[in-house]
């Protein structure tokens, strides 16, 4: 099967795919979404490219296959689907870029689960943007899971000593902090689909890093090998990963949606353990267990109010 036949057999409505449950629906996408995602990190280590160049082809290849998931999904409405994200689509694109520069980023720099996990908490600071920005009143038990994750970034930061591993940190910090804003941005504007102003984003991470690799001697072609995961990674892995993900919360509650996620971060942090023998220090090991810890039992105190509250949760009416 074509990698074009693929994409829309995951991406359209099969009639198979709806005879499920909205909720089955629901933990495929998003499930299939986290797992699809978790090489990532893994796999930036094993392209081994400078940080430039690995931005650069990142950046350019998920461009496109954003821009073919899009085409996909929308056929005939591209243009529309792309005009109806926009002002607040551009600030989407511009924080997206800013993330995928930090994850990046952040994995050259440290270890591949310190930057999974500090990334985890990128939800609860988005919780405690939207008291400041958007004035919504927080529950006591979200303020001490913000307080938990805060303590369990800091041992991970902690872990790690020399310049280039704070550095790392801090550019994994950047990613969690800036996707924390997107979620707030996107709730703007609720019931809007931003997801096609990731192509923009791609191509604004390609055009910096393309500067910066130009300038300081032209581009040139990796190995064969590291091309060929450059090629998976960026154009297939991340595009499908975050679109599937992105579809979740039109099937579960933002609770479930939440703890699927932790997928990734447990799966990802497994990859690199494993295959590259980045095992975690104790101190990092301890604030990461504390971040996944807190979202693991927060996600499943929503998930058991919201069951309470919405028992017969129809996701397709809600904003």
């Amino acid at each position: 099967m074509s990698l074009v036949a693929v994409r829309r057999a995951i991406i359209t409505d099969m009639s198979g795919f709806n005879t499920l449950s909205h909720r089955q629906q629901g933990l495929l996408l998003t499930g299939g979404g986290a797992l699809v995602m978790s090489p990532d990190a893994l796999l930036i280590k094993v392209a081994g490219l400078p940080d430039a160049e690995i931005l650069m082809w990142r950046g350019l290849l998920s461009a496109l296959g954003f821009f073919l998931i899009v085409v996909a999904r929308h056929r005939g409405n591209t243009v529309a689907a792309y005009r109806r994200c926009g002002w607040v689509g551009i600030g989407v694109a511009l924080l997206f870029s800013m993330t995928t520069c930090g994850f990046v980023l952040g994995n050259q720099y440290t270890k591949g689960g310190n930057v999974l996990m500090i990334l985890a908490g990128a939800p609860l600071i988005a919780a405690g943007l939207s008291w400041v920005i958007l004035k919504e009143r927080l529950p006591r038990r979200t303020w001490l899971a913000i307080a938990l994750c805060v303590i369990g970034i800091v041992l991970v930061a902690l872990d790690d000593s020399g310049v280039g591993s704070w550095q790392g940190n801090a550019f994994a910090l950047l990613a969690a902090s800036t996707l924390a804003i997107n979620f707030t941005l996107c709730r703007t504007r609720p019931g809007i689909d931003m997801s096609p102003m990731l192509t923009f984003a791609g191509l604004i991470v390609a055009i910096g890093a393309g500067f910066v690799e130009f300038s300081s001697g032209g581009l040139s072609l990796p190995p064969i090998d590291r091309w060929l995961v450059v090629v998976v990674l960026c154009l297939v892995i991340v595009p499908l990963g975050v679109t599937l993900i992105q579809r979740g919360p039109l099937y579960l509650p933002a609770a479930e949606v939440g703890l699927l996620l932790l997928l990734e971060v447990v799966v990802g942090t497994l990859w690199v353990w494993w295959i590259l023998g980045e095992q975690p220090a104790p101190l990092s090991f301890v604030g990461g267990a504390l971040v996944i810890g807190t979202l693991l039992a927060k996600g499943l105190y929503e998930r058991r109010l919201e069951r309470r509250r919405y028992p017969d949760f129809d996701p397709s009416s809600a904003t």
